[in-house]
């Protein structure tokens, strides 16, 4: 399947590709438009997206519009890509909404001019990103595991310690120094 990729944007990539991942998809509200992908890197939130390029991605959603391109003053919903079945369930805040007052042609040309057709081979990328991901929580299991290694001969180190921590006050050479047994016969003299 042909995609267009631009600043990091898929149009008219499966949508099935992206179920693992939050994508966010921008389309024009109430309107026919195409759905634009935007695939975030690492880290990266849809709620928190810069506002440059969520500029971009509503004027090229608007310029991909039959009637949203006709019109002012449009509406461009982007939301993650788990939402877009919508049912009474989803909460506020889980879509966002750009007002696009007008198409501004300079966008849409400089993202045409970086316009990039290809058939990009999707198992093989979700398939690497999947290994990447696996690969990252194996390290951070590692990581976990080594610090509870750790933790653990701490602890252990502290209970030996807690439970020897006497050992040097009972020993026959302080026992017998503190011990009234062996005590002189004018011992009460030195009392006073």
């Amino acid at each position: 399947m042909a995609g267009r990729k631009t600043s990091g944007y898929d149009e008219a990539t499966p949508r099935s590709t992206f179920s693992a991942q939050m994508v966010p998809v921008f389309h024009v509200d109430k309107l026919s438009s195409a759905h634009i992908y935007l695939r975030m890197q690492p880290g990266q939130a849809w709620d928190n997206l810069p506002e440059e390029l969520v500029m971009d991605l509503a004027q090229l959603t608007k310029a991909n519009s039959i009637e949203g391109n006709k019109k002012d003053n449009i509406t461009v919903i982007y939301t993650p890509w788990a939402n877009l079945k919508k049912d009474g369930s989803m909460d506020v805040g889980q879509v966002k909404r750009v007002l696009v007052p007008q198409r501004e042609n300079p966008i849409v040309n400089r993202l045409n001019k970086t316009k990039v057709e290809k058939k990009p081979d999707l198992k093989a990328e979700k398939d690497n990103m999947m290994k990447e991901l696996r690969k990252r929580e194996q390290a951070a299991q590692q990581i976990k595991k080594k610090e509870e290694q750790r933790q653990a001969q701490e602890w252990k180190e502290k209970k030996w310690q807690k439970d020897h921590a006497y050992d040097e006050l009972f020993t026959d050479e302080n026992m017998a120094a503190s011990s009234n047994q062996d005590r002189s016969a004018d011992w009460e003299d030195d009392f006073m």
